[in-house]
């Protein structure tokens, strides 16, 4: 008697391999590195990528292709935010030299988490300066492939 391989559920914690990325390549990837482990429906995940993880069976490989904004939503300009040179003062490094393009980590507003933004403009005024941070996700608005290897399931 053999035993069918366990299928994703809700609430299923999983060790898997993934990959997401838009139309200029990868954003995330595990295959060259450690798998990850998640539990489904914890937030790890957008509820839309998880929807397509569900019945997959241990061991199974898919890709799937998610349309503009399905996967992270849709760019939402409110994201986009300028913060003065001595608001990030006070946030970290003191000597951070910011450039467009990078990602820079933030604290949740509680310390308990961090965000990221990427510095999309840089600005030195008779205001002072201010660095342009996106908060949207990388991939927020764009189309998404979504390949993925479950390796295990709990």
């Amino acid at each position: 008697m053999t035993s069918t391989p366990a299928c994703v559920q809700p609430g299923s914690f999983l060790t898997l391999h993934y990959r997401m990325a838009g139309p200029a390549g990868d954003v995330i990837s595990t295959f060259a590195s450690k798998p990850a482990t998640l539990t489904l429906g914890t937030g790890e995940l957008s509820p839309a990528v998880e929807a397509h993880l569900l019945g997959l069976a241990e061991g199974s490989r898919a890709t799937f292709e998610l349309a503009p904004g399905v996967a992270f939503g849709q760019r939402n300009p409110d994201m986009l935010q300028w913060l003065a040179r001595s608001e990030l003062l006070d946030m970290g490094d003191p000597s951070e030299q910011y450039q467009v393009g990078d990602v820079v980590q933030f604290p949740t507003p509680d310390g308990q988490g961090q965000f990221a933004g990427s510095v999309q403009q840089l600005r030195s005024d008779e205001k002072g300066e201010a660095v342009l941070f996106d908060f949207n996700h990388p991939l927020a608005g764009q189309p998404v492939t979504f390949e993925v290897h479950v390796i295990g399931i709990l």
